[in-house]
């Protein structure tokens, strides 16, 4: 096995050149007390030793890190990696680099992340918390105690004195659903997340109160609760409503892949998308305008989301513990593809 080479360190320089660490280091910096010969052999050895001076270490010296730290679920599909993006080119733009840790919706990595963020010294981090979290919130009292700035996007728990951005999930599933009314819709079920996640839960109650708000009456057993957010889920899900109720005609889906698998059992009956069943989601992944029929989505606002998150940490960091901004909720955005679109009701041609 090879074993690593150790990193040439500022008093490694010192001890060969017979220098002070203080005098490597100014030389290192073009400090103009240092004579331009002794800068010239302080340049030499340190390329030939290949040394890479230890940029943490002296943020630390002058007081910060400049590093943002990242807590995600998880990295798969479309939608984290976009809220990183957000993430990336505001931090980068101010300065800071970023350390990104996923929990694979696992409250115990979670907890490790955040152990693993705060060793590092981070100047903040940000997160949306695993679907195993439920109301284990030690950790986040802990990040709180060591006064490190905490903004929660996307999924936050329900703590006093949180700072999030969330999008408006209430009013996307209410458009989503609404939508799929005005296409004649009158049996519509939904396909709900965990309850416990606030994005689960307020696209079920928007699903629950555009029925209620066009005069449809809700019943529960047109709800199924995913085991999981997985394509294999969403055909169960499916297979379940169809045996379950009749004349079912609209899917609202609090999630992408799922509704994938629902759209693949409706297919296979035959049951006709959208003429017999019309379909719509969250969220605008990029498959969604690949399956066939193309899915009507809500877009999430991704990469605003990630941004807005890093502007939040700034504001906090620059105002202190005492600033306590309001939640930003986020606009969503219907997205109408055809999958919604009943044809029945498109414009006949001419005879």
């Amino acid at each position: 096995m090879a074993v690593k080479k150790q990193q040439t360190s500022l008093r490694d320089l010192a001890q060969q050149l017979n220098l002070s660490t203080s005098t490597v280091s100014r030389a290192l910096a073009d400090h103009r007390d240092i004579g331009e010969a002794t800068k010239e052999r302080v340049r030499r050895l340190a390329q030939e030793l290949n040394y890479r001076p230890n940029q943490l270490a002296a943020a630390l010296r002058k007081g910060h890190s400049k590093t943002l730290g990242v807590i995600v679920p998880h990295i798969k599909g479309y939608f984290f990696p976009a809220v990183m993006n957000g993430i990336e080119k505001v931090a980068t733009r101010e300065g800071f680099n970023v350390l990104l840790c996923q929990s694979n919706e696992d409250v115990r990595r979670e907890q490790r992340n955040i152990e693993t963020l705060l060793a590092a010294q981070v100047e903040g981090i940000l997160m949306s918390v695993s679907a195993t979290t439920l109301d284990q919130v030690q950790h986040f009292e802990q990040v709180r105690r060591q006064g490190t700035p905490l903004v929660f996007f996307d999924r936050a728990p329900d703590l006093p004195r949180s700072m999030a951005v969330v999008l408006d999930d209430f009013q996307g599933a209410y458009q989503a659903v609404r939508h799929l009314i005005e296409q004649g819709c009158t049996r519509i079920a939904h396909l709900a997340g965990p309850q416990h996640l606030n994005t689960s839960r307020n696209r079920f109650l928007g699903y629950k109160a555009a029925l209620e708000a066009h005069g449809l009456p809700f019943d529960e057993q047109h709800v199924y609760s995913l085991p999981a957010l997985t394509h294999d889920a969403g055909r169960l899900a499916m297979q379940h409503l169809l045996a379950l109720v009749p004349n079912l005609d609209g899917v609202f889906a609090a999630y992408a892949i799922p509704s994938v698998g629902a759209l693949e059992v409706l297919r296979e009956k035959p049951v006709r998308v959208p003429q017999d069943i019309a379909l719509a989601c969250f969220s605008n992944e990029p498959f969604t305008t690949m399956t066939e029929p193309h899915l009507t989505v809500v877009d999430q606002r991704a990469e605003q989301m990630g941004e807005t998150a890093v502007r939040l940490f700034l504001q906090l960091l620059k105002r202190g513990p005492a600033y306590e901004p309001p939640h930003l909720i986020l606009k969503p955005e219907l997205i109408i593809r055809t999958s919604s679109l009943h044809r029945s009701r498109e414009p006949q041609p001419a005879h």
